[in-house]
């Protein structure tokens, strides 16, 4: 398989790895074609364990070191010290301090942020959709991993549906942009839209956190999934994980 984007960098004495996988290299069938990660959107189970034992392996760590979520549109943050003794939460972030194990976000228009800090030696995923990003689940992530002892955490912004893309009611946009300006949005035909990555984004700077943000948009990208685009469709992801590795 290959990966839309990935990345290795250096973190103190960590070594980062960070990555979004694309719909190439899986073997799920019809809208979930081919490599749909996604359990909850109706492809056969099998083939979904299979895609995730690709992409685990593929990215190093291993199905069984993939750290999923029960993503629900909130803003709750999951902390894994443990992950032996892990029930996968309701959760729209976790964060895990677990080194060889994969923090993981499951998207197909939502925004993907994969966050890191080497000074605490921790790690993050966060499913930022349009509820999630109004409540605040990026910048609640960024404050916890504050609170673990992050003092210089990077953050890398996924591909996701860009503003032009995610036409909305002009009720919804002004409630949008009321609670961040960066969400007001225009489509590409001039009518009402959420620039829910801007949005993301604003928050991640307003944080005080540098960041990389990859272009993509999931409407307009037949690489990658599209809820929008494709009802029915398939997931991919955001991973991240880190190994330390004095300098």
């Amino acid at each position: 398989m290959t990966f839309w984007w990935r990345e290795q960098r250096r973190a103190g004495d960590l070594v980062v790895d960070l990555a979004f996988t694309d719909t190439a290299g899986g073997v799920s069938e019809g809208g979930y074609a081919s490599l749909n990660l996604g359990a909850h959107v109706g492809d056969d189970p099998a083939r979904v364990e299979h895609n995730r034992t690709v992409v685990g392996d593929a990215f190093g760590v291993g199905r069984e070191r993939m750290l999923f979520m029960h993503q629900v549109h909130g803003a709750a943050v999951d902390v894994v010290r443990d992950p032996a003794a892990r029930e996968i939460p309701q959760a729209d972030a976790v964060i895990t301090t677990a080194e060889g194990y994969a923090a993981t976000v499951l998207v197909a228009d939502c925004t993907p942020v994969l966050l890191y800090d080497g000074s605490a030696g921790l790690v993050a995923a966060v499913h930022a959709g349009r509820p999630g990003m109004l409540a605040g689940v990026v910048p609640q992530t960024v404050a916890t991993m504050r609170e673990l002892g992050a003092t210089d955490p990077q953050a890398v912004v996924g591909p996701s549906v860009c503003a032009r893309c995610y036409e909305v009611p002009d009720e919804m946009r002004s409630v949008a942009a009321q609670t961040n300006p960066a969400a007001y949005g225009v489509s590409w035909t001039g009518t009402p839209a959420i620039d829910v990555a801007g949005a993301v984004v604003a928050q991640l700077r307003a944080a005080e956190v540098p960041l990389t943000w990859v272009p993509g948009c999931t409407r307009e990208s037949d690489r990658l999934f599209s809820h929008r685009r494709d009802q029915g469709a398939g997931r991919f992801a955001g991973l991240v994980s880190f190994r330390r590795e004095p300098a």
